[in-house]
């Protein structure tokens, strides 16, 4: 099912402020949460929803990558790559429990575990290479990345066998501490991260040794990519969840795929449309022929009238790369130029030297061709 628009998600206006965001993503968290319904299956959808779009619209250059190229340009063409669909009712919790300050239970999700520090994976940077017969179609590419995964051996916790944990006996498993300070206005809590588990909310007995501790090793991945059609250079896609992982079993962080686009020997990219500079002969332009244009996936047959001029555009209509967001097909333009040849032969200038005593040979340009050179001059100087 195709995602819905994040503005509508939230139900805000595109030129919304950052504040604005804010509170619509309070405000739909708040209607939807797992707590306020429970067993509501629908109602978790659309708090994962909002998530989503949140962590989206939040983030500045995840926005103005959604609002130029939509949910391609956020990882919408992964299959469920985008925040709230990959992630767990915890990873939100963790990653957005701030918002809500102290709704439900002083936690954003009623639970004092959910308040604890979860490690976020950075996010990893690869470029992509890409040709125009690609760019044209859409494509799948598969690229091996060298990262930080899960360590094998204890499955990501840091651990010893996974299990050899204690609770913080600082914090007492919450994560945090709460001091109270008397001043002159009166009492005053402040809440920090427990220095002593740095916010996890337990502490490792025995640590893993293969990992030291960490929950992650370094190790090489292959990640399938699906990149949609009509990409363009410094394109940005982003695929939720497939940076480093985090440590001790944390959020892994987004891998960002940079686009850089191939040049065509035949053809230049203009947005959307494609041009191509195609050299006729002085007898193509004089007589018209029947000549065949490069176009991304093969040839096309086009004609060229009798009389044509140097520097006319031929358009092949939805010839050339599509829109990202599926609006329709750009143009191939075809530039004429009327290749004249440096040297001739005795035969073909008694045959040139005749055709230019004819009238018909001589320079004879309409009102609006001597406007338009006119112009020309004028601009070049």
């Amino acid at each position: 099912m195709a995602k819905r628009d994040y503005y509508e998600v939230l139900e805000l206006d595109r030129n919304a402020a950052e504040s604005d965001i804010k509170k619509a993503y309070r405000k739909m968290a708040l209607k939807y949460h797992p707590d306020k319904n429970p067993d509501d299956h629908e109602s978790e959808e659309k708090f994962k929803e909002a998530a989503e779009a949140y962590e989206v619209l939040s983030n500045a250059e995840k926005k103005a990558r959604y609002d130029r190229y939509g949910h391609a340009g956020v990882g919408g063409n992964s299959g469920g790559g985008g925040f709230g669909g990959g992630m767990s009712m915890d990873d939100i919790f963790s990653q957005f429990g701030d918002i809500f300050g102290g709704a439900f239970g002083g936690s954003f999700g009623g639970s004092s575990a959910r308040g604890r520090r979860v490690n976020k994976g950075s996010n990893l940077r690869v470029k992509v290479k890409m040709n125009l017969p690609e760019i044209a179609t859409g494509v799948e590419k598969k690229i091996k990345v060298s990262k930080y995964v899960s360590c094998k051996q204890c499955s990501g916790s840091g651990a010893e066998n996974g299990s050899s944990y204690t609770t913080c006996s600082t914090c007492h498993g919450n994560g945090h501490i709460r001091q109270i300070t008397n001043t002159f206005l009166g009492q005053m809590q402040t809440t920090s991260t427990c220095p002593t588990c740095g916010g996890e909310g337990r502490i490792i007995t025995k640590k893993c040794n293969l990992c030291q501790g960490n929950g992650v090793m370094r190790d090489e991945e292959i990640i399938s990519i699906n990149i949609p059609a009509g990409v363009g250079e410094g394109m940005q896609l982003s695929l939720s969840g497939k940076g480093n992982a985090g440590a001790r079993g944390g959020i892994p962080g987004d891998l960002i795929v940079l686009i850089e686009e191939e040049k065509h020997p035949e053809l230049e990219r203009d947005g959307n449309n494609l041009i191509h500079n195609l050299f006729i002969s002085v007898s193509d332009a004089a007589l018209g022929s029947q000549i065949e244009v490069p176009t991304v996936d093969g040839k096309a047959r086009m004609k060229i009238a009798p009389g044509t001029q140097p520097g006319k555009v031929l358009r092949l209509k939805g010839k050339g790369l599509p829109s990202v967001n599926q609006y329709g097909n750009g143009d191939l333009l075809v530039n004429i130029n009327v290749w004249i040849p440096k040297e001739v032969s005795k035969e073909e200038r008694k045959i040139l030297e005749d055709l230019q005593q004819s009238e018909n040979f001589k320079p004879n340009p309409t009102a609006n061709e001597k406007r338009f050179f006119d112009r020309m001059r004028e601009f070049f100087g």
